[in-house]
């Protein structure tokens, strides 16, 4: 059983003018020919040729391949055995790839353009992208959702940094004022108040007053943010929530 140089090429997915080129420079030397003189393919010319295309497939170039095909002290188990390794070598590779595409996709998805090495410097353990389709699920359609993409997409690791810094320190300020008892409806409590919802709107978007008692209100629903507020100070999801509220009734 024999085919045409037409027949393999269309077999193999390459064309007729590769296959004339592998026969010149002796890579692939068809066992036989017509009556005609034309180019007859056998089984060992396709098991050859399944060989160069695996190898060809992983960037060999056509001198290598023709040295690691033509050695005589290599079996063909072993070809078998090395395509197999390299194969698995380029999966392995190709799924890194994958996973740092999707990476980045979702950081241009969230608007924040940092590598991950960067965003694990930022946020540390923390990932910012963890809620994003929920958060565009509830809140795609709004102006402040569209406002925050904007503005997180022009921001780089040290604006990341400074955010963060400055939230850190929001925080600190309001645990310190629930550690020293003060109440949540005073002066000092509104004030610290009044800074968080600051710092939403100038980092993040336009935060209303009554957009930040929704958050103040979400802060103690949502289990989530109970958590992250309790890991700060026992109490202070309650205690920052109440302190929205008693600034937002403050300013009417």
């Amino acid at each position: 059983m024999s085919w045409s140089v037409g027949q393999v090429a269309a077999f193999a997915g390459v064309t007729v003018r590769t296959l004339h080129h592998y026969d010149e420079i002796g890579l692939l030397v068809p066992g036989g020919r017509s009556h005609a003189g034309h180019r007859r393919y056998g089984d060992d010319d396709l098991d050859r040729l399944q060989q160069i295309l695996f190898y060809r497939e992983l960037g060999f170039p056509l001198d290598e391949v023709a040295a690691l095909l033509d050695d005589p002290d290599t079996d063909p188990r072993d070809h078998l055995r090395r395509q197999h390794g390299l194969l698995t070598a380029r999966i392995h590779r190709l799924q890194e790839m994958a996973a740092a595409v999707e990476t980045a996709m979702e950081a241009k998805k969230m608007g924040i353009n940092l590598t991950p090495e960067e965003k694990f410097e930022v946020f540390g353990d923390h990932d910012p992208d963890q809620y994003a389709e929920e958060v565009e699920q509830r809140w795609g359609d709004t102006d402040a959702y569209r406002e925050s993409q904007r503005k997180a997409a022009s921001y780089t690791k040290d604006d990341w940094k400074r955010i963060n810094d400055e939230l850190d320190a929001v925080h600190a300020r309001v645990g310190d004022l629930l550690g020293r008892g003060v109440p949540a409806d005073s002066a000092e409590a509104m004030d610290a108040a009044e800074e968080h919802r600051r710092f939403i709107t100038a980092n993040h978007y336009a935060c209303s007053h009554e957009m930040h008692t929704c958050l103040g209100e979400m802060y103690v629903a949502d289990e989530r943010f109970t958590a992250f507020y309790e890991a700060i100070r026992p109490g202070l999801a309650v205690y920052l929530r109440d302190a929205i509220l008693a600034n937002a009734a403050r300013n009417g």
